[in-house]
């Protein structure tokens, strides 16, 4: 399983506290009832956070400029009309996923083109599932812009836990479809804002799997 840089120093420091903590509790309260139980929590613990920043390799092999792949792993919470106005300012369709603790916190670029906004915003830490964390969590807006001129909105949200969204994106960079964009710790949300003509694949609570999961299509 290979592990996102981004989880190094995080994973050093719980590791560090995890023994720290033991050897403490091992040494002025030798009992096995508190010993034990204490060493099977913090090394599940442990591994949790191992695990939270596993990151797959998954390479997109059938590239289209047409076609849309989910931007993260998680489940479909929205789908649904909405007025963007922060850069388009137009009608969109906005397909968000929800991000929960035990999912990949990777986050892909969803179709081939160049960065023509980006912008991250300083903000709250409301759930990300709820409708308003779009607009006052901690978030960036990334605008890729395809070969035929077609723009697609991003944006990642930190949630109630997370409290550090990681990006590459910078304007006037051109990424392929599939690279990595950035990372968010802990609980988020994705949103992708589609030309309002879309075809939309997927269906609300579906699962999606980052790089792997069509979410639409272009027109």
């Amino acid at each position: 399983m290979r592990i996102h840089k981004e989880g190094y120093l995080s994973i050093g420091i719980v590791f560090t506290f995890v023994v720290l903590l033991n050897l403490t509790v091992y040494y002025l309260l030798p009992f096995l009832l508190v010993a034990i139980p204490l060493l099977t929590i913090s090394t599940i613990f442990f591994f949790f956070i191992v695990r939270f920043f596993r990151h797959p390799l998954r390479i997109i092999n059938n590239t289209d400029d047409k076609t849309i792949y989910a931007p993260a792993d998680g489940k479909v919470v929205v789908i649904e009309q909405v007025h963007e106005n922060e850069y388009l300012k137009e009608e969109r369709i906005q397909v968000s996923i929800f991000m929960s603790p035990l999912d990949i916190h990777v986050n892909w670029i969803p179709v081939k083109g160049i960065i023509s906004y980006f912008k991250y915003h300083k903000g709250k830490h409301l759930v990300a599932f709820a409708p308003k964390s779009s607009e006052i969590n901690e978030r960036t807006t990334t605008v890729i812009k395809t070969s035929n001129n077609t723009e697609v909105l991003m944006r990642q949200i930190a949630g109630a836990v997370a409290r550090r969204i990681v990006y590459f994106a910078k304007e006037g960079k051109t990424f392929n479809q599939g690279d990595e964009l950035g990372f968010i710790k802990f609980g988020s949300r994705v949103d992708v804002f589609l030309p309002i003509n879309s075809e939309i694949i997927v269906n609300l609570q579906d699962k999606t799997v980052g790089n792997e999961t069509i979410i639409a299509k272009l027109k």
